[in-house]
């Protein structure tokens, strides 16, 4: 009799956990053919990509691109843990619509939550208009589920142009890419992400990575590397925020 009442509770919490997902994901959708605010649309001169952070903050920024790989992001996330160290997630739209409890555990953890856009495309030959779409769209979704919108938006393969730029600009989002990049999604060996991350590392790096099970093998060494050479591990935001002398 136990038994069965405690399969009919987790049948009960089954049915609202998916009752709740399936209303998010009907939401998202219907944004998704919302139209854009009129005053996201004009040119803005000035934007600005940001590839590292002042040297004297002492702090190293890791930026996971997810796309892929929702097992690794969670040994990844346990592994941070164990450093207690803190990186910031640069999440794609049609991951996060897959796997919206992932995306909360990473932000539950105090992670920062980054836009990689919402079908990872390339970002240097569309317009304007379909930047703003794709950008706002991931942006949209991410604060659907964790209550937070992006403040930075990492392109897809770092490919940017003009319209890009001033896309993101008018969604009032820094433009990221990187000053170290493993190259993971490629390369699948540990040792050599390993070496790639921390070779003549310094303060205000940002290193590129991916959720591979290459990357999350290396993970532990390159953190146990950082700390021993006195470099804090810092959100991406962390890093820019930093103000020498202050």
């Amino acid at each position: 009799m136990r038994n069965q009442k405690r399969d009919r509770s987790a049948f009960k919490v089954n049915v609202v956990t998916n009752l709740v997902l399936g209303a998010l994901i009907v939401s998202v959708g219907a944004l998704c053919f919302a139209p854009m605010d009129e005053d996201v649309t004009a040119e803005v001169a000035g934007a600005e990509i940001y590839r590292y952070a002042n040297e004297n903050t002492g702090g190293v920024s890791l930026m996971f691109n997810v796309y892929m790989g929702t097992s690794e992001v969670y040994r990844i996330l346990d592994i941070l843990d164990a450093h207690s160290a803190k990186a910031t997630f640069f999440i794609g739209g049609c991951w996060a619509d897959d796997n919206v409890e992932c995306l909360r555990a990473i932000y539950a953890k105090g992670h920062e939550i980054g836009n990689h856009g919402y079908f990872h495309k390339d970002h240097s030959k569309l317009s304007q208009d379909a930047n703003l779409r794709e950008i706002d769209d991931c942006n949209r979704f991410i604060e659907l589920s964790i209550g937070q919108k992006p403040t930075l938006f990492a392109p897809p393969s770092g490919a940017y142009g003009d319209a890009m730029l001033n896309a993101c600009q008018a969604l009032g989002m820094k433009t990221i890419l990187w000053s170290k990049d493993t190259i993971d999604w490629r390369d699948q060996n540990a040792a050599l992400i390993y070496t790639r991350a921390t070779k003549n590392v310094k303060g205000g790096d940002f290193i590129l990575m991916h959720p591979t099970p290459a990357t999350a093998d290396a993970l532990d060494d390159i953190l146990n590397y950082y700390q021993s050479n006195s470099l804090k591990l810092v959100t991406v935001s962390e890093n820019l925020a930093f103000k020498q002398g202050a």
